[in-house]
C-alpha cells in the first residue's frame, strides 16, 4: 500500500469512526439523561461491559492479531485464503458460542468478577439479569470483527468501520422508543446490545460476500493453519487477558464507590472519540500494510509507512490531550449534565477526563508500535510489557484508592499506558532500519507539541471570555461548539506556521490518490 493510498485508509476509517463517535455521544448523553449514576446505571454499564471485555480478548484482540497478518499472506500468494477464512470463521464460531452458554451459569460471578462492591446490594441481581440478556452479543460481534479482519486485509474498509455507527443508531432509536412507550430504560438498552451484534454482522456478512469472501461456518476441523493461528493467538490473548484485567481493577476500584462506575463510563466515552477515530484507524491500516511489506522484504516502505502513521497519529492526538486537560468541565456538563446526571456527577466525571487526557498519547501510540510486533507475528513480547503495565495499574490503583479514592482508577490506567507505550518503545528501537521513526516524524512531532501549547492558551482565555454563556442553558451548545471551533482555527493556523503540517503536501497528496 502506497502512502498516498495508506492515508486514504486512515481518512476512511477514521471518518466513519468519527460519524460512529459522534452518534455515540448522542447515544451516551441519552444514557446519562435517563440513567444518570445510579444502581440502574451501573448495573447496565457492568453488563454492557462484560461482552465487550471478552470481545476484546477473543476478536479484535487475540485472534484478529494472529489471524489478519496469516491472512494477508495468503491473499497476497492466492494460498487459499476464503479456505482458511471458513475455518477461522467456524472455529472462532465454535469458542464464543460455548463461551456464552458458560457465561448464562455463571454470570453472577461474572458480575461480582468486574465489580465486587456489588455483593451486598440491589446491583448484583440487576447486573446479572442485565448481564444473561447482552453476553449473547460476543457471539455476533466476535465474528463481526473476524469478517472486518477480512475486509480491512483486502483494503475494503468502509463496511467495517461503518458497523458502529449501525449500533449507535439502533441505541438512539431505542432511546427515543423508550421514552415515547413508557418502557424499562434498562432493560429495553440491554435488550439493544444483541439485536445490535445481529445488525452488524449482517452488514459486514453482506460485504464480505461482494467482495468474493462469502464465509459460512462448516463442520468444525482443526487444520495444520488453525493450529498455527492458535499458537501465534496464545501470547495475544494472555497479553489481551492482562489488558483486560487492567480494566478489571479499574473497574473494581469504582465499584465500592457510589456512582464512580458511571463516571468513569462517561468520561472513557470522551476519550475514546480520539482513541477511536485515530487510534483504530492506524491499527487497522497499518497491521495489514506492515505486513506485507515484510513479507516483501520492503524495510524502507515499512518505515515510511510507521512514520507517517506516527505522524498522522500525534497530529490529532497531541491537541486532542490537551483539550481534555483544558475543558473537561465545559465538555462533561454541556454534553452529558442533564435529566438524572447532576452537577456532582459532572465535576466526578470531569475529574476523570483531565487524568485519561493526560494518557491519551501513550494510548493511542500503543495502536502505532504494536502493529510492529503483530506483523512479525511476535505476540509473546506485547505480553510480556502488558505484565508490567498491569503491575503499575494495580499498585497504583488499589493501593492509593483509600487515599484519593475512586480517581485512582483513572490514574492508574494512564500510568499503566505510559509503562506499556515506553516498554514497545524501546522493544521496536532494537528492531532494525524499519522500526524506527524517520527524521521528519520528529520535526513534525516537536512543531504538534508547541502548536499543541499554544492551542491550550487559546481554549484557556476562551474558557474566560465565554464563561458566562456555560451557565445559561440555551447558550451552552452554541459556547461549546464556538469554543472547539476556536480551539482547532488556533491549532491548525499554528501547526501550518510551527512546521507540524504542510497543507499543500496533504492536498496534494489526496489530489494524487484520488
Amino acid at each position: 500500500m502506497q502512502p498516498i493510498k495508506l492515508l486514504r485508509g486512515f481518512l476512511t476509517v477514521g471518518g466513519w469512526t468519527a460519524l460512529s463517535r459522534v452518534l455515540g455521544f448522542v447515544r451516551d448523553m441519552g444514557f446519562a439523561a435517563a440513567l444518570g449514576s445510579g444502581p440502574v446505571a451501573e448495573a447496565f454499564y457492568t453488563a454492557f461491559s462484560l461482552p465487550n471485555m471478552f470481545r476484546r480478548f477473543f476478536a479484535e484482540g487475540a485472534f484478529n492479531t494472529a489471524f489478519v497478518p496469516m491472512f494477508s499472506k495468503k491473499v497476497e500468494s492466492g494460498d487459499g485464503p476464503l479456505e482458511f477464512a471458513r475455518d477461522a470463521f467456524t472455529g472462532l464460531a465454535t469458542i464464543v458460542l460455548v463461551l456464552t452458554v458458560v457465561a448464562q451459569i455463571f454470570m453472577p460471578a461474572l458480575v461480582l468478577m468486574l465489580a465486587s462492591g456489588f455483593a451486598s446490594d440491589e446491583r448484583l441481581p440487576l447486573a446479572t439479569l442485565y448481564g444473561r440478556i447482552a453476553f449473547p452479543y460476543i457471539f455476533f460481534i466476535s465474528l463481526s470483527a473476524l469478517l472486518s479482519g477480512v475486509l480491512n486485509a483486502i483494503g475494503r474498509f468502509s463496511a467495517a468501520a461503518a458497523a458502529p455507527v449501525l449500533l449507535n443508531i439502533i441505541f438512539v432509536t431505542a432511546i427515543l422508543l423508550a421514552r415515547w412507550l413508557g418502557l424499562d430504560m434498562g432493560l429495553t438498552l440491554t435488550w439493544v446490545v444483541p439485536i445490535g451484534g445481529i445488525a452488524q454482522l449482517i452488514l459486514v456478512w453482506i460485504a464480505a460476500s461482494r467482495a468474493g469472501y462469502r464465509i459460512i461456518p462448516r463442520r468444525p476441523r482443526f487444520t495444520p493453519e488453525l493450529k498455527r493461528l492458535a499458537m501465534i493467538a496464545g501470547p495475544a490473548a494472555l497479553a489481551m487477558g492482562v489488558v483486560q484485567i487492567n480494566l478489571i481493577v479499574g473497574r473494581q476500584v469504582a465499584s465500592y464507590f457510589d456512582g464512580a462506575i458511571a463516571w468513569l463510563f462517561m468520561a472513557d466515552r470522551l476519550y475514546q472519540l480520539p482513541l477511536g477515530v485515530v487510534g483504530i484507524a492506524i491499527g487497522i491500516v497499518l497491521l495489514p500494510d506492515l505486513s506485507r511489506r515484510l513479507r516483501a522484504g520492503d524495510e524502507t516502505g515499512s518505515r515510511e509507512s510507521l512514520s507517517r502513521a506516527g505522524e498522522f497519529a500525534m497530529l490529532f492526538t497531541i491537541p486532542s490531550a490537551v483539550a481534555l486537560v483544558v475543558i473537561p468541565m465545559e465538555l462533561v456538563s454541556v454534553l452529558f449534565e442533564r435529566g438524572a446526571f447532576k452537577a456532582d456527577d459532572t465535576a466526578n466525571t470531569a475529574l476523570a477526563v483531565t487524568v485519561y487526557g493526560f494518557g491519551l498519547p501513550a494510548f493511542v501510540m500503543q495502536k502505532v508500535l504494536q502493529p510492529i510486533y503483530f506483523a512479525r507475528e511476535n505476540t509473546r513480547t506485547p505480553f510480556y510489557f502488558a505484565l508490567l503495565s498491569l503491575a503499575v495499574n494495580a499498585v497504583i490503583a488499589i493501593g492509593l484508592a483509600p487515599v484519593i479514592g475512586f480517581i485512582a482508577a483513572a490514574f492508574g490506567t494512564t500510568l499503566a499506558s505510559w509503562a506499556m507505550t515506553a516498554a514497545l518503545w524501546v522493544g521496536t528501537s532494537r528492531m532494525g532500519y524499519s522500526t524506527r521513526f524517520d527524521a521528519r516524524f520528529w520535526r513534525r512531532l516537536v512543531g504538534i507539541i508547541l502548536s499543541s501549547a499554544v492551542m491550550g492558551v487559546a481554549l484557556w482565555g476562551g474558557v474566560i471570555v465565554m464563561g458566562p454563556m456555560f451557565g445559561i442553558d440555551g447558550l451552552r451548545i452554541p459556547a461549546l461548539f464556538i469554543l472547539i471551533i476556536w480551539g482547532i482555527a488556533v491549532y491548525f493556523v499554528a501547526a501550518q506556521l510551527l512546521g507540524a503540517v504542510n497543507f499543500r503536501d496533504l492536498k496534494s497528496m489526496l489530489k494524487r490518490g484520488a
